[in-house]
């Protein structure tokens, strides 16, 4: 489920377009802005430094304006024009997503390894390996690696990757974790993925 953080001086502006978003777009989860979760996408109301920042980070960003022209825009970011149809714009970050994901920019990269997500597939640089992927356990590395500089806990982890399911609980972050380490790892402790920490988990960098 992608993160969208958004920024914006007009507090109504902002709390009404994340009602929009959570209202007609599952797949989307809106941060607050203090939130300790990273985002996978940021939109950013007119222009401001943050939108630097973040493009420096190599997360793609959005400014909304009704008044830019396109070679205004921070360098690496994208412009959407003011007012907006919620569908098409909805659309746009759906594929900008894609893009990021599917680009050298949008790998994972970490103690040896390579992780593409849209190809769902880990490549091991110590032996060339490659190895096939589920679409949960992607969500758990991507979320490892945004979070990488600190301990994630289960709960928060269950929620990001899970959502709400009924049937999820922490044992079941336990067992995909397990299983992740076994078909990749291969009892090698040089090629520790994740490491269980203070009761929580963090990527091995």
């Amino acid at each position: 489920m992608p993160n969208v953080l958004l920024i914006s001086d007009d507090e109504a502006f902002a709390a009404d377009l994340a009602g929009q978003i959570t209202g007609y777009a599952s797949d989307f989860a809106v941060l607050k802005k203090d939130s300790a979760i990273s985002p996978d996408i940021v939109v950013i109301d007119g222009f401001a430094a943050p939108a630097l920042s973040f493009a420096e980070r190599k997360v793609p960003v959005f400014v909304l304006s009704s008044e830019a022209a396109e070679a205004e825009i921070p360098a690496g970011c994208r412009l959407i024009a003011k007012p907006f149809v919620l569908a098409a714009f909805l659309d746009e970050l759906r594929a900008c997503i894609n893009l990021f994901e599917n680009s050298a920019e949008g790998y994972i990269e970490f103690n040896n390894y390579t992780v593409r997500p849209i190809k769902k597939e880990i490549l091991n640089h110590r032996n060339n390996e490659v190895v096939k992927l589920t679409e949960k356990e992607v969500a758990m590395l991507r979320h490892l690696y945004k979070n990488k500089d600190r301990i994630v806990g289960k709960n928060e982890l269950l929620q990001e990757v899970w959502g709400y399911a009924p049937d999820a609980s922490t044992h079941t972050i336990e067992t995909h974790i397990y299983r992740l380490r076994q078909k990749v790892e291969h009892d090698d402790a040089a090629a520790q993925l994740i490491l269980t920490v203070d009761g929580g988990y963090q990527l091995k960098i």
